[in-house]
């Protein structure tokens, strides 16, 4: 089955680019492309899009405005953000507005293509200049890995990091999946998403 794909930037270059990459993904069909914001909230009530590449900086109405709008018309979309750098206010404003990942366009590649297949809000996906910025400010702040709490359920929303939520962490920035966490860290999978889903509410909250 097809993941249907709106591309929103005001560039067309970068639309060209960004085309370009999902095209070498057969599973994926470009179904709509955009301008700005208000071009997608045009087009989103009569066209069948499962996800949104969003650029942040749009004429008129930005990216996270839009992302709210388009939400509240078509809930089951969603919407991944762009933008040119990796500030911190700008990935959790869009997170807030309800997307389920954010990425760089200079990191726009196969990490991205991942994510619009699989990123949801329960378990969002970032890229990796957006993952490492994060890393330092949680390794920076949370005191050496061994002397951290392990649990990666109990106190999901606290600041600190668990040694083993870093660890998960580095390997999300080196680029291996869930399936691929676990068998590095010899973990059930299905823990390794419970690490990733603690250390985003955690990152999360560090913006704040």
């Amino acid at each position: 089955m097809h993941v249907r794909v709106a591309l929103v930037d005001d560039n067309q270059g970068f639309r060209e680019r960004l085309r370009a990459l999902l095209l070498r993904d057969p599973d994926l069909e470009i179904a709509a492309e955009a301008g700005s914001g208000h071009e997608l909230l045009d087009l989103a009530p009569t066209t069948e899009i499962d996800v949104v590449c969003m650029d942040i900086k749009l004429p008129g109405m930005n990216g996270i405005e839009t992302t709210r709008r388009l939400l509240l018309i078509r809930p089951d979309v969603r919407v991944i953000g762009l933008s040119a750098f990796a500030e911190p206010h700008y990935v959790e404003a869009m997170l807030k507005a309800g997307a389920v990942g954010h990425f760089t366009k200079g990191d726009a590649g196969d990490r991205l293509l991942q994510a619009i297949h699989t990123a949801t809000v329960a378990h969002p996906q970032f890229g990796a200049n957006i993952v490492g910025h994060h890393i330092g400010v949680a390794v920076a702040t949370t005191g050496p890995p061994a002397t951290a709490p392990d649990d990666a359920q109990a106190n999901a929303d606290a600041a600190p990091l668990g040694r083993r939520e870093v660890e998960v962490l580095r390997l999300v920035e080196e680029g291996l999946d869930s399936a691929q966490i676990a068998q590095s860290l010899s973990i059930d999978p299905t823990m390794v998403d419970v690490y990733r889903r603690n250390i985003a509410r955690k990152l999360l909250n560090r913006t704040r």
